[in-house]
């Protein structure tokens, strides 16, 4: 395989994972560009904390396209106002919780039940019986399972922007 084609397989991995549209990916590796540090990690960390991925994280969703789904469907309240953007950047102390509706309600703890596919990143606190969870910082490279090399994607948009 060529070099263009290592790094276009990576970018679409990272794509298709978190479910990305191609405009969207290029902004989060502008934005990552700006923060200081290794572009590629901070580039992860934004999008761990999109409130979609820190839902299905959580175990509120089986899947990261579930938990778009429930965030859109206004079922999240973040720090006790309702959020329907599933792209929120979630911050370190941000209390997430259910919205005070029995669907709502229903709906998580059907998820909740749900063998786990992983354990709760230790960045994430979260009470199963108030259905509550607080952010309590950035996440680690290590606890992200993905397994790809992020340089690539920095590199594969570097002509790009």
């Amino acid at each position: 395989m060529t070099q263009y084609a290592l790094r276009l397989e990576e970018k679409q991995k990272l794509r298709f994972n978190y479910g990305l549209s191609e405009k969207q990916l290029m902004n989060y590796v502008r934005q990552a560009k700006k923060i200081k540090g290794a572009t590629g990690s901070i580039l992860l960390q934004l999008l761990e904390m999109r409130l979609d991925n820190v839902i299905f994280r959580l175990g509120m969703a089986p899947t990261i396209a579930a938990a778009r789904q429930i965030v859109g469907h206004k079922h999240i309240t973040i720090n006790k106002s309702c959020v329907s953007i599933p792209s929120y950047q979630c911050q370190p102390g941000d209390v997430i919780s259910i919205k005070d509706s029995a669907a709502s309600k229903q709906l998580v703890t059907k998820n909740l039940e749900l063998p786990a596919l992983s354990n709760i990143p230790q960045n994430l606190d979260f009470d199963k019986k108030s259905l509550t969870a607080k952010v309590l910082g950035i996440i680690d490279r290590e606890w992200i399972a993905l397994k790809l090399n992020e340089l690539f994607v920095v590199e594969y948009y570097s002509r790009k922007i």
